[in-house]
């Protein structure tokens, strides 16, 4: 078996019982490695703390949490 990184992403290849070569995601394996989050989180948290701050950034580039665009900041 072998890893390597192929279209951007790690895969893993092997022969298959017919003799060719194969390869699959590494994330379909248990190859790959346990993602830290998962592990701490425990299943407690449906959001990973990436995707959240991804999240935040694309709020704050629409404008949309900015206090002029808010109810309150109207008000003031």
């Amino acid at each position: 078996m072998t890893f390597r990184q192929n279209w951007g992403e790690d895969r893993v290849w092997f022969h298959a019982n017919d003799g060719g070569l194969q390869s699959l995601p590494t994330s379909w394996t248990d190859a790959a490695p346990v993602d830290a989050f998962v592990v701490v989180a425990a299943g407690r948290s449906l959001f990973r703390l990436a995707d959240l701050l991804e999240m935040a950034e694309q709020i704050q580039a629409s404008g949309l949490g900015q206090p002029e665009s808010s109810v309150k900041g109207k008000m003031s």
